[in-house]
């Protein structure tokens, strides 16, 4: 009995909108974003930011690194150290 009002309560959950004040929480419904939700109109990356995100590779740039120019705020492996030891192409550990 407990488990089957657990699951009509976490539906009907799942059904409602949840607005948190008047700020709208994105993924509760995941099929469709809120229209009210904050939306990144544009990121602007500093020179540093390049500096990181293009460490351990010789100039002159392949084209197929233009990809940072559209880079936005999300995480992405490629700004980050990764492997150690032999793994380590880009010398981000030494």
């Amino acid at each position: 009995m407990r488990t089957y009002l657990y699951v009509i309560s976490g539906t009907f959950l799942l059904m409602t909108k949840t607005v948190v004040g008047d700020y709208p929480v994105a993924g509760i419904e995941p099929f469709q974003r809120p229209t009210d939700a904050p939306k990144i109109e544009w990121v602007h990356h500093s020179k540093a930011w390049y500096q990181v995100a293009l460490t351990g590779i010789n100039q002159p740039y392949s084209p197929s690194l233009n990809f940072l120019d559209n880079q936005g705020n999300w995480y992405t492996p490629f700004n980050h150290p990764g492997a150690t030891g032999r793994y380590d192409l880009r010398k981000w550990h030494q």
